[in-house]
């Protein structure tokens, strides 16, 4: 049964992009050889949006990822101090508090504090049992 999920970032500087993860944000991490470290994300959830088709015209529909915090004031505030300057004001979208933070090779993250409930600490389905 599915235990996971793994996220991929494509990068146009992924040395940089696994240093920021590990040394600014300070996720835990393994070593699987070569330079390619798999980070340890904390509890996730997914959001499946509409679109128009108009996004992405004749491309597939894109995929973001958005971390989320309790605090987003004193979460930018810590991430400044460590060098990383949001790349767009922090602004009240409805569903959360929300900036974004870019990846040194050049991706863009949501950075977001929820105001609706959360998923990710809801309880396992049944059928998520190893089998």
């Amino acid at each position: 049964m599915i235990n996971g999920a793994h996220v991929l970032i494509y990068s146009r500087d992924a040395e940089a992009d696994r240093a920021f993860l590990r040394d600014v944000l300070g996720y835990p991490y393994v070593d699987t050889g070569g330079g390619w470290l798999i980070f340890k994300l904390p509890p996730a959830e997914v959001g499946v949006h509409p679109t128009d088709g108009g996004e992405a015209g004749d491309r597939e529909p894109p995929t973001e990822l958005h971390l989320m915090c309790d605090d987003i004031e004193a979460t930018v505030a810590r991430l400044r101090e460590r060098g990383v300057e949001p790349t767009r004001p922090v602004i009240d979208a409805g569903y959360g508090i929300e900036t974004g933070i870019r990846l040194p090779g050049g991706a863009v993250l949501g950075l977001y504090q929820p105001k609706h409930p959360v998923a990710y600490n809801l309880p396992d389905p049944e059928y998520a049992d190893g089998q």
